[in-house]
């Protein structure tokens, strides 16, 4: 599809008509600038506006993919050639908004993740919760990029790309602890005993002594087993 030749010619049918950009816009429902677009081969009419640019022109949709007047002898092989070009283009403005929506989705969602982790405090299981959620919608987004991709191998990058996502999150969560002291937002199980609170997390625990006190200290260690009912011995 040659958009320039195309532009060309609405141009020249325009003219032919004894019609402004402006008057053309006003009876499509779009810019002026919108027609100097067409016409400067900048980009192309929607494909709703198609059938009826081509009424306001007189001329056929064939002429209008063509980008010339079709001759009587050649109209059957130009409107094959025009199918398959129609069909193209159509997929690639699909596929541009996909990317386009796909982007917007990763990047929101993982505003939602930082912004989380930003507001809510590490105790709040909201902030776990929104990552979580923006991880989601990111997710989402990923999909729309990979639906080119037979349905195994977009599983598999679908699985992983969110996979890596709680990872970070984790990582984000681990620093968080080592660094400020913070309790972990992601942890499977917490249990509270005198002045001891123990986090169970999937990669480490963590034991907060002296809670509520001056001298309030955080131990990280590797997973272990522990005892609901003795888990004060980890602070001694």
């Amino acid at each position: 599809m040659n958009q320039e030749k195309i532009g060309k010619f609405i141009a020249e049918c325009r003219r032919q008509r004894k019609m402004t950009q402006s008057e053309l816009g006003e009876k499509l429902g779009v810019t002026e600038k919108s027609i100097s677009n067409w016409e400067n081969g900048r980009n192309m009419p929607d494909l709703s506006l198609f059938k009826p640019l081509c009424e306001e022109l007189n001329i056929s949709l064939n002429d209008l993919m063509s980008g010339e007047k079709v001759k009587e002898k050649e109209y059957r092989d130009k409107l094959e050639e025009n199918i398959i070009n129609t069909i193209d283009y159509s997929n690639k403005k699909i596929e541009s908004r996909n990317i386009f929506i796909g982007l917007i989705l990763i990047v929101f969602g993982v505003l939602i993740s930082i912004t989380a982790v930003g507001i809510f405090p590490s105790e709040s299981s909201w902030g776990s919760i929104y990552s979580v959620f923006g991880g989601i919608i990111s997710l989402i987004g990923v999909s729309r990029f990979t639906k080119r991709l037979t349905y195994g191998k977009r599983l598999i990058c679908n699985f992983g790309y969110f996979l890596i996502f709680i990872l970070l999150l984790m990582m984000i969560d681990y620093i968080g602890v080592i660094n400020i002291h913070q309790a972990p937002r992601f942890s499977l199980v917490k249990i509270s005993g005198e002045d001891v609170i123990y986090y169970d997390t999937p990669f480490y625990d963590v034991i907060r002594c002296n809670v509520n006190k001056d001298n309030e200290i955080f131990k990280v260690i590797k997973n272990q087993k522990y005892d609901r009912d003795n888990i004060d011995k980890f602070c001694k």
